[in-house]
């Protein structure tokens, strides 16, 4: 059974850090490429981050790239996305995503929620 499950929100002041984890079981994990995407409350699901599946590779928008870094551990089955200099409008739920470019199968996680606010 495939789950993905995502841990690590929570409430941080404007300017804090927190480091989001999605723990992956039930597929071939290194196989998958993975991606963090949130949705802000009343808005339209966006991409946060994206990573290949050894990963070596990223995309982010231009709007993250700068405090937000998605890295993964195969071995653990995990990926993770750093977020820093947080601001208000980052308030969202944040869901991470794993997709296979060869079956094109997806998988999302639940979500978790990050609430910037002082």
């Amino acid at each position: 059974q495939v789950h993905l499950v995502e841990s690590g929100g929570g409430s941080v002041q404007p300017g804090g850090s927190l480091r989001l984890s999605c723990a992956a079981s039930g597929f071939t994990f290194s196989s998958y490429r993975m991606s963090w995407y949130r949705q802000p409350p009343g808005k339209e699901r966006e991409l946060v981050a994206g990573i290949s599946t050894g990963g070596g590779n990223t995309n982010y928008p231009d709007s993250m790239k700068d405090r937000f870094t998605i890295s993964r551990d195969n071995a653990k089955n995990t990926v993770y996305l750093q977020m820093n200099s947080l601001k208000p409008e980052d308030t969202a739920v944040y869901y991470c995503k794993a997709w296979n470019p060869l079956t094109t199968t997806v998988f999302w996680g639940q979500g978790t929620q990050v609430t910037v606010s002082s």
